[in-house]
């Protein structure tokens, strides 16, 4: 008995090692989107427990009460209880009905394409992203500047993501700052998102899309606006140029691609890319919409 209860402990102690904050950026938000996902899903969870909690102090009191060694417990294989028929139908009815209400509100307050409102008022930071066989390229129109697997932003600045994809569809996911979208050839989708301060997370493909998912992962630094113009300034003297000739190397699959700066980029590489998918046989998608012609 004694090494079943060290058994239960070590398996205890291994769960409880996996529920920290660091292990669970859902957990811990460090902007206004996942703050609300994360309210969301304890809310909901806390109203399924009505039923939940009930059924497992049921569960272990019926093992014992009516095993086969119990010759106390009653036997009543014909009963009739409206009662009891009234709170089994009815409680996980009203359950799915203020559930389902609830999903449906904050389903338009998440909208993804709304653009986040800040008590400075200040316009949202554009990046454009294509999704890569397996790497994320990032674009800055206004600086001029792209990066591979490292996306940096001005921190407390609405980020708006214009996100598209040079291959099969990808999922663009950062969990501490929230929500995720696909990316899709030839269409556009897009993410709004808000860091509070600085900090460094991680981003990453939540869609499978062949050997290299696995690690397909990016960096994701909400900085300082100081921070962000020195980060700028240091792109913009690696000296690498994003030319069609070096984006066409680029867009060959690989793994493990480590992060890469280029100082500059051809104007339109991100409607070239989307508009490449358009002319091709077999894809009619709008170019803004995302909806089929």
């Amino acid at each position: 008995m004694r090494s079943l209860h060290c058994i239960v402990l070590v398996g205890l102690a291994f769960v409880l090692a996996a529920c920290g904050l660091a292990e669970s950026p859902v957990l811990d938000p460090k902007g206004p989107v996942t703050e609300i996902e994360r309210n969301l899903m304890l809310e909901t969870l806390a109203i399924m427990m009505i039923v939940v909690i009930p059924v497992w102090l049921m569960a272990a009191w019926f093992i014992p009460r009516y095993r086969a060694t119990n010759k106390k417990a009653r036997y009543m294989p014909n009963w009739q209880s409206t009662g009891l028929d009234a709170v089994t139908w009815l409680v996980p009815a009203a359950i799915i009905v203020t559930v389902g209400t609830y999903v449906w509100i904050y389903t338009h307050k998440l909208d993804p394409y709304k653009t986040i409102e800040t008590e400075s008022g200040a316009e949202p930071f554009v990046v454009e992203v294509v999704a890569q066989d397996w790497k994320w390229l990032f674009l800055y129109p206004d600086q001029g500047v792209a990066s591979v697997n490292e996306l940096v932003f001005p921190s407390g600045v609405p980020l708006e993501l214009i996100i598209t994809s040079d291959t099969v569809m990808n999922s663009f996911y950062v969990p501490a700052l929230g929500s995720q979208i696909y990316a899709m050839a030839g269409m556009q989708t897009e993410l709004n998102l808000l860091a509070w301060e600085p900090g460094k997370f991680v981003g990453r493909n939540a869609q499978y899309s062949g050997k290299g998912f696995s690690q397909q992962y990016f960096d994701v630094i909400a900085a300082t606006q100081e921070d962000f113009d020195a980060w700028v300034e240091t792109v913009k003297q690696s000296g690498l140029t994003l030319d069609d000739a070096t984006y066409q190397e680029l867009a060959k699959p690989s793994t493990a691609h480590p992060i890469t700066h280029y100082a500059s980029y051809e104007a339109g590489l991100f409607d070239t890319i989307m508009m490449k998918y358009m002319h091709a046989p077999g894809h009619m998608h709008g170019a803004v919409t995302g909806v089929e012609e």
